[in-house]
């Protein structure tokens, strides 16, 4: 699976290992492209279950996932959960995406460190993303 090294590697760490790392994470998620910035259909994109502005675009081309997310650098733990998600599964297949667990951030070992309002908007975020790729998959 795609996230069996993260796994492990959050598992071993403690819990200011593991928040250190996604804030690392959080200063590598790329800029978005100046299209998608200025898209006239951007709100459609907005993932509303979570407090922070999120915003997802995400398709599949020739079999490869593509993601690309805008998330404000003042909120350094979803950004970085963002990124770590997109590093991951941007070029993987729409298959390997649909086994990505959906209990993520528990077998990280992030569940409990943010907290549950943050965590339910971050399992959202997943969430989106693995729908988003299955319809992009069946067209």
């Amino acid at each position: 699976m795609v996230f069996d090294a993260l796994i492990a590697r959050f598992r071993g760490a403690d819990r200011a290992t593991r928040l250190e790392s996604l804030l690392d994470h959080s200063r590598k998620l790329p800029d978005l492209p100046a299209a998608l910035r200025d898209a006239s259909d951007r709100e459609a994109h907005r993932v509303t279950e979570c407090q922070t502005p999120v915003f997802l675009w995400v398709g599949v081309d020739a079999g490869e996932v593509t993601i690309h997310a805008d998330v404000p650098r003042e909120s350094p733990t979803v950004r970085g959960f963002v990124a770590m998600l997109a590093k991951r599964l941007n070029g993987a297949t729409p298959a390997d995406v649909s086994e990505v667990p959906d209990d993520l951030l528990d077998q990280l070992g992030l569940g409990e460190a943010l907290g549950m309002m943050r965590t339910q908007g971050l399992t959202a975020i997943l969430g989106r993303i693995k729908r988003a790729v299955a319809r992009a998959a069946e067209t």
